[in-house]
């Protein structure tokens, strides 16, 4: 369990130089190629792109914040780039989960986070959407300290468990004398 503890601090020391990063992306507005390799997507996020939605357009609306920070409802289309790569597009926020029209065309913005991939984040909104909210590296959790101490915790009540069975065990080795 220590170990866990430890190598918790080691991922909080990764994470904070990962969000660093990010912080750093969000100040460079040169853009960069749509990455199609997933080992490229951690360093592509929140750095500005573009991509070209041309086949199998799939919409799905989430949960999510306009640019005034309002709760609402993000669209995201997903489908193939002329290359036949995968991408996402976060196309806008509305008020409604309102099923909306979107067959396809370029997007501009900046690339975030989508579970295991990355989505592009439109910056202008598209399909008559209102503004997304900019995509934060501040939004990422880093709660590696929380987990180390934890496991700490855990060590050190496991050590007293240890301790009470043990004078526990010498109490009755004198009882049976």
């Amino acid at each position: 369990m220590i170990g866990l503890g430890v190598w918790q601090l080691q991922r909080l020391h990764w994470k904070e130089a990962l969000l660093t990063q990010y912080a750093a992306a969000l100040d460079n507005d040169t853009p960069i190629a749509w990455p199609t390799d997933a080992d490229r997507f951690e360093t592509a996020y929140f750095r500005r792109s573009s991509v070209t939605c041309a086949t199998d357009v799939k919409l799905n609306g989430i949960a999510g914040r306009n640019a005034e920070g309002e709760s609402g409802w993000v669209h995201i289309v997903s489908c193939m780039t002329p290359n036949a790569d995968p991408a996402a597009i976060q196309l806008g926020w509305s008020r409604s989960p309102e099923p909306i029209t979107f067959s396809g065309g370029s997007a501009k913005g900046r690339i975030a986070p989508y579970g295991d991939s990355l989505r592009l984040v439109a910056d202008p909104p598209l399909a008559g959407l209102e503004a997304n909210a900019a995509p934060d590296p501040r939004d990422i959790p880093n709660n590696h300290f929380a987990y180390a101490m934890q496991w700490f915790f855990f060590a050190g009540t496991a050590l007293i468990i240890y301790g009470i069975a043990l004078r526990r065990r010498v109490a009755q080795g004198h009882k049976a004398d």
